[in-house]
Parts: structure tokens; C-alpha cells; sequence
């Protein structure tokens, strides 16, 4: 089948899903890239990726866009999946025998809530979806296909799991897919040098992190990786068949987890001369970062969520304080940057915990931070401890409205609305200090495009600020 892989519009600047784990409108335009849809995209000939957010395409461009195929496979997500099963309505009234799929971790917790959406979804995925939409797309009976759900005239039914893959080597690169089909320069992140390139070189996490989707639902708790002359052939070829990209990101939910693996891939990177970063827990050793450091390393996306060691538990992060603490220290020594992620409204949270967390992010100091809300999906075990507790908000409540986070957990003594509140508040306190500013000032003022560059997000970030508060008040 003539197959188009598409990460729907949605929202104005909402990054939807393929690869993004933080499904919502950033503080600054910024979108990731879409990673997962590559790779079927590349198992299947003469099929088409087309990421909708960044080009900001609408439903209407699509439509036209999707004429003369016969197979179109979205990615979907919980905040969208009602909006994108409009789209394929839109695409099976313009379109009558077209095959619909619909893909993502979504479609693995909700499969046969999914379908009953809409008619116009033919087939979703439980599970990763490589190979299962490469057999879609040759045709393929559905009920001799693993890993699916499907709509028959008999029904809904679902065929037997699709195990995970285990020989990550055996897929494409998905870096030429990005230069067949994307527009790097339409990807923007906050923290990474533009313009940027990310892929992963693993998938799945070890740690047990109550709220990390990913790992709970498609990618598993095994990190199984490709092998270090893979990884280092698509990233030498990466570099050839993009020449001005400043910075690879290596987007593992935790590149880390296999230290031995990372120190040998940063001594391959370093032949190439190139600056990367990549995804990390604050556990790494002085002596790893060293090796990671010489290779190129550049920064490393650090989630360390709150600074009570309580909610840490709580929440499963298997990280001390005092272990950060000195993770900071050292990567401060060796001059390696770190992107802080914070959440609040984690189980145990109170307004005197977000006060800790603030004052812990100011003592870190890291190089840039983000702050978000705790979004219990579905599927994670934070969404059944808050529908077992009674801490969900209300039956009605979307973790996204209108592409912005919603604050839709509650505790005794602490609203979802004071929880939301806070999220400006932690930003203000930590941007708003003569530290990071003169930092931003100094990178401003050495290069004319970073100087360009935050002026934009500047405005950005404060106009965000003025639509968050407006979304308070619609509520």
C-alpha cells in the first residue's frame, strides 16, 4: 500500500507526540522529532512521513496532502486522540477506501477504546508498532498480524501481543527518513544548539518512576540497545547528510543506564569531532561524565522532580538528594551543562514540599530548568494510585487543554489550581536571579544567532506565561 505516516495537527505550537514524552505546548516553540514514525517509515518503500505541528500544517492541508494513498497511520495520544479521530473522519469522508491506523502508547493501554472512537479507525497498535504497520502496508490480512486490534463486520477484535523487539540493529536509520522528508530547521528545542538532530540509540528505561509513560506502556523496563558500530555508523552518516546541525541529542529515556555502552559510544563520537547530548539520571559517575565529557558531550536532560526525599520515594525515582547533589557538583567541575526537570504535584506534595523543590532547584543551579505538572496517563501506575485515592480532580478533567497542561490532580490542603499557580511562580524565581540572567546575557552577546534566538524565546516564554494565566481564569 501507498503508505503516509502523519503526526496530525493539533493545537497552535502543540507538539502532539511522536517522539516527545512531554505531550503539551512548550514554554518556547519547541518541537522533537517524530523518532517512532521514522522507522516504519523507513521498513516501508516509497511511503511518506509528514510531522504536521512544525509545519504547521492544518487538517485541511492534510487532507489534501493524503490524496493517492491508500494507508494513513497517525500517532496519536491521550490529549489528542479525541481531535485526531476527527481527522480521520476528514480523511475517510474525502477518501472512502483508505486504511486508517492509529499508533502510540495510547493505542496500547486504550486499544479497543480507541477504535470505538471512531468508524473511521480500521486498525490500532498494542505495542511497538514497527513491524506491525510494515505488514499493514504489504497488504497483509489484519487477523494474521500481531500486535494490532482491528474492525471487522463481525467486530472489534485483537490479535496476540507482539513481543518487543530485541535486535534494535535490524531497523532503518531514521536520520534518512529526516533528510528525505523533514525540515530540521523547523525543530526547535530550548536547550540544544540550532539546529539540532535527535535518535535513539535504545529504547526502554530501568528505573520504576510511577509517572514516566514510556517506559509503563511501549518502550518497557529493559533498556535494550543497538550496538555501538550501529549507533556509530548513523551518526557518522547523520553528520554528512546534515552538515550544519550544531547538536545531536541522543533521546534514550536514559542514555546512562548502560555506563560502559555510553563512555564506548562518547570515545566513537569523538573521531567525529561532533557535540551531543542526551537523557540521564543523577546517578552518573565523575569518572563516566569525564569520558562522556572528552567525547563531546555537551549537556545531559536531568530529571531530578522534587527536593523532598518523601515524594521521591513516592514515586519510585530511586535517587537521594545528597546523590544529586553531588552529581551536580561534579558535572559543574567538568564543565558539562544540565537541562533540570522539575514536576509538581507528586503524590505527598504540599505547598511547604514545592517551597523545598524551588529552593533545591536554586542550590542545583543547573543550566536551564523545566517545570511541569504531574500528568497521570493512563496506563502509568501514577494514574491507577490517583484513581484508587480519589486524587483526580473531576471524571471530565484533560491533562491538555488547548495544547496547555491542565493541573487536574488535587490533594487535601493543596488545589489543582494552587499546584498550577506554582508552576509560574518556580520559573520566576529561578530565571528572575543575576546568575542565570548574566549567563544568558554572556551566551547573547558571543554569538549573534543565540542573541536572535532568546530574544524570540523571551517573548515567548512571557506571552505563554500571560496564556497560561488566561486558561486559569477560563476555568
Amino acid at each position: 500500500m501507498r503508505t503516509l505516516l502523519l503526526n496530525p495537527p493539533s493545537y497552535g505550537g502543540f507538539d502532539g507526540g511522536a517522539g516527545a514524552r512531554y505531550q503539551a505546548r512548550r514554554e518556547i516553540r519547541s518541537f522533537w522529532y517524530p523518532t517512532w514514525l521514522a522507522y516504519p517509515a523507513g521498513l516501508i518503500p516509497e511511503s511518506r512521513l509528514i510531522d504536521a505541528p512544525p509545519e504547521d500544517l492544518n487538517i485541511d492541508d492534510v487532507v489534501s496532502l493524503a490524496k493517492g494513498y491508500d494507508l494513513v497511520v497517525l500517532n496519536t495520544s491521550t490529549p489528542t486522540v479525541t481531535n485526531d479521530a476527527g481527522i480521520a473522519e476528514r480523511l475517510k469522508d474525502h477518501y472512502p477506501r483508505i486504511k486508517i491506523g492509529f499508533v502510540g502508547p495510547h493505542t496500547m493501554v486504550l486499544p479497543l477504546e480507541t477504535l470505538e472512537r471512531s468508524g473511521a479507525i480500521d486498525f490500532v497498535t498494542t505495542g511497538e508498532f514497527d513491524y506491525a504497520v510494515a505488514e499493514v502496508a504489504k497488504g497483509i490480512a489484519f487477523d494474521r498480524i500481531n500486535g494490532i486490534a482491528f474492525r471487522s463486520q463481525r467486530g472489534l477484535h485483537r490479535t496476540p501481543d507482539r513481543p518487543p523487539l530485541e535486535n534494535l540493529d535490524t531497523l532503518p536509520f531514521v536520520t534518512e527518513i529526516y533528510a528525505r522528508d523533514l525540515n530540521i530547521d523547523k525543530y526547535y528545542n530550548g536547550y540544544l544548539k540550532h539546529p539540532y538532530l535527535s535518535f535513539y540509540t535504545g529504547r526502554g528505561c530501568r528505573a520504576r518512576c510511577t509517572y514516566c509513560l514510556w517506559p509503563q506502556t511501549i518502550s518497557g523496563h529493559t533498556y535494550r540497545v543497538r550496538s555501538v558500530e550501529n549507533v556509530y555508523e548513523e551518526m557518522a552518516l547523520a553528520k554528512n547528510l546534515f552538515p550544519r546541525v550544531k547538536e545531536f541529542f541522543l533521546d534514550d529515556a536514559t542514555f546512562t543506564d548502560n555506563p560502559v555502552r555510553a563512555m564506548e559510544l562518547a570515545r566513537r563520537f569523538k573521531k567525529l569531532g561532533i557535540t551531543w547530548s542526551c537523557n540521564a539520571r543523577a546517578n552518573v559517575s565523575k569518572d563516566v561524565l569525564r569520558v562522556m565529557k572528552e567525547g563531546g558531550l555537551r549537556l545531559l536532560t536531568v530529571g531530578f522532580e522534587s527536593g523532598n526525599q518523601q515524594i521521591l520515594k513516592n514515586m519510585k525515582k530511586g535517587i537521594r538528594l545528597e546523590q544529586a547533589r553531588q552529581f551536580m557538583k561534579d558535572a559543574k567541575e567538568l564543565g558539562v551543562l544540565v537541562h533540570g526537570a522539575f514536576i509538581l504535584g507528586l503524590p505527598g506534595e504540599t505547598p511547604g514540599t514545592i517551597e523545598e523543590t524551588i529552593r533545591y532547584a536554586l542550590e542545583l543551579d543547573p543550566y536551564s530548568i523545566q517545570v511541569s505538572l504531574v500528568a497521570p496517563y493512563p496506563g502509568t501506575e501514577m494514574y491507577r494510585q490517583a484513581a484508587k485515592e480519589g486524587w483526580l480532580a473531576s471524571e471530565g478533567d484533560s491533562l491538555v487543554s488547548n495544547g496547555i497542561q491542565n493541573a487536574v490532580i488535587s490533594y487535601k490542603g493543596l488545589s489543582q489550581e494552587e499546584i498550577f499557580e506554582k508552576v509560574e511562580l518556580f520559573y520566576r524565581r529561578f530565571y528572575l536571579r543575576p546568575r542565570p540572567i548574566l549567563r544568558i546575557l554572556k551566551e547573547m552577546l558571543q554569538d549573534r544567532d543565540e542573541f536572535s534566538r532568546r530574544i524570540r524565546e523571551g517573548r515567548e516564554f512571557f506571552s505563554f506565561m500571560a496564556k497560561r494565566r488566561e486558561a486559569v481564569g477560563a476555568h
